[in-house]
């Protein structure tokens, strides 16, 4: 089911056609941790991401992000400084996961949140 997927799907990694070309046209530069490959065309003029898994622009690494936006021309382990220890590791889009952020009051958790000092009073006919 893998080449058949790949033709008539876009929403995993990039469709038969779209690959191919970007594979003809292109030459590859880099890959990141989570296996994304990058190209950039012969001429110099276009960036590719052809993603390893699910089509999420939250899937690139800042640093790659930076070559992508043509905000750094090398690409990122000649142009950037290693990474402090400190940093975390990037995440990806978690909306509309289990591990998405939901505050209090939300729906999701129950519709109730703990009263606040700035909460209003409803007006009534009756209080006039």
């Amino acid at each position: 089911m893998g080449f058949i997927k790949k033709i008539f799907t876009w929403w995993e990694g990039a469709t038969f056609g779209a690959g191919m070309h970007i594979r003809g046209s292109a030459r590859e530069v880099g890959r990141d941790a989570l296996g994304n490959v990058y190209y950039q065309s012969k001429k110099g003029d276009r960036r590719y991401v052809i993603y390893n898994g699910q089509n999420d622009a939250s899937r690139i690494s800042p640093d790659w992000y930076a070559w992508m936006h043509k905000q750094i021309d090398d690409v990122p382990d000649e142009a950037l400084p290693p990474a402090p220890k400190f940093l975390a590791e990037p995440l990806p889009n978690l909306t509309g996961t289990n591990a998405a952020y939901r505050p209090a009051g939300s729906l999701e958790r129950g519709g109730r949140r703990a009263a606040a000092s700035g909460d209003y009073q409803a007006w009534t006919p009756d209080s006039a």
